[in-house]
Formats: C-alpha cells, sequence, structure tokens
C-alpha cells in the first residue's frame, strides 16, 4: 500500500481506538483491527484473516462515513450500540450476583435443588435469570438476605419476562433510574409504590410485545 493508504488505516484506527471500540469491531461484522511489533495499524478481513488492500481499506472508510452518526469521526451506529451494551454489562456484572453454588451456600441447600427451584421459579415469570458467558447467573437485587425471591417484585418482574424482555435489558431497567417513575429506580420504588412500578413495567411490557 502507499504511505497515503497507510496514513489513512492509522486514521482509522486511532478514531477507533480512542472511542474504546477495537474489541467490538468482529461483533459488527467489521475488518478487524491490530497493531504490528512497530505499532503500525494493520487492519484485516474477518472472513478471511487476510490484510485489507487499498481499495478494501478505502471501502471501509466510506461505509463507515456512510453509517456513522459522525461523519467526520467515521463512528456507525451498530459499534457504538455494541460498545454501550458491553460497557452496560460490565456494569452489571460488578453489583451482588448468584450462580447456582453460591445461591445454594446463601439458601443452605444442595445445588442440584437449588437448580431446579431457579428454573421453575424462571419459567414461571418470578425469576429474572441471565446468561453470561457459558453460565446462568441469579442478579440479587431480586432476593432476599436468604436468597428467597422478594414477593414485592413478582408483579414488575412477570410481564417484563412473559413479553420476552432481553435479560440483560431487564436487569438495567429494574435496577437503574427510569424515566417512566421520574427517575427513580424500580427495585428500589416498588417497596414505596408498587401500583406506580407495576403500572410502568406493564407499559414497558406491552411496546416490546408489539414489536
Amino acid at each position: 500500500m502507499t504511505p497515503a493508504d497507510d496514513e489513512l488505516a492509522e486514521r482509522l484506527a486511532t478514531t477507533i481506538e480512542r472511542l474504546g471500540l477495537v474489541g467490538h469491531l468482529a461483533e459488527a461484522g467489521l475488518p478487524t483491527l491490530a497493531r504490528d511489533e512497530e505499532g503500525r495499524a494493520r487492519w484485516s478481513d474477518p472472513a478471511t484473516g487476510r490484510p485489507l488492500d487499498a481499495e478494501q481499506l478505502a471501502d471501509l472508510d466510506r461505509l463507515l462515513r456512510t453509517e456513522g452518526t459522525e461523519p467526520e469521526h467515521a463512528v456507525p451506529v451498530a459499534l457504538l450500540v455494541l460498545a454501550r451494551q458491553a460497557r452496560l454489562r460490565e456494569e452489571l456484572l460488578a453489583t451482588p450476583w448468584y450462580d447456582y453454588e453460591a445461591l445454594a451456600d446463601v439458601r443452605g441447600t444442595s445445588v442440584n435443588a437449588t437448580r431446579f427451584a431457579v428454573h421453575k421459579a424462571a419459567s414461571e415469570h418470578r425469576l429474572l435469570v441471565v446468561p453470561a458467558d457459558e453460565a446462568r447467573i441469579v442478579p440479587a437485587f431480586q432476593l432476599d438476605e436468604d436468597g428467597g425471591l422478594r414477593p414485592e417484585l413478582a408483579g414488575v418482574l412477570a410481564p417484563l419476562l412473559r413479553a420476552g424482555m432481553d435479560p440483560w435489558r431487564a436487569w438495567a431497567w429494574l435496577t437503574q433510574p427510569v424515566a417512566l417513575l421520574g427517575g427513580l429506580v424500580p427495585e428500589r420504588a416498588v417497596l414505596d409504590d408498587a401500583a406506580l412500578v407495576r403500572h410502568a413495567a406493564e407499559r414497558l411490557a406491552g411496546q416490546i410485545s408489539s414489536r
């Protein structure tokens, strides 16, 4: 490639790195980025693993600018969404949660009995279970100190889970400030006004079901 091509590769790489989006390129179906031993930007075709040639690099630049929310930065919407989702998942995983073994310990039951109880409650839309890598985890906000289900959340969880809401999105909605509740956090606000929180959950569930 020409010096101009190398300059373009570096410019695109610098923008993507500055925004912390390198790790999300492949998931977005875009060419991947790495740096060689001399620190030069190297872009590769996600299908073949081969380096992009000058024409492919120019195509990438045009693609990013066409789909980008900010053409001068060449950042596509899909890539920003993936990055936001990844950051949100990291934030949620930094809050308390249980795997089957930890929950069994809190409940004082066997792992098998705990797994059965979790699956049953989840199938009845009474418990939010979230897939994380190869495992499934139970966010702690919906349980009491003994590992039992918080009864006041039953009417809030049920409509969301029945509507098929994405588990990660449900976890986020239940534990972060919500516009429908004037900035209140649903899992906390339900203690003061259960009817209001249930109504907000039902409205959200209706929006999900209608899509």
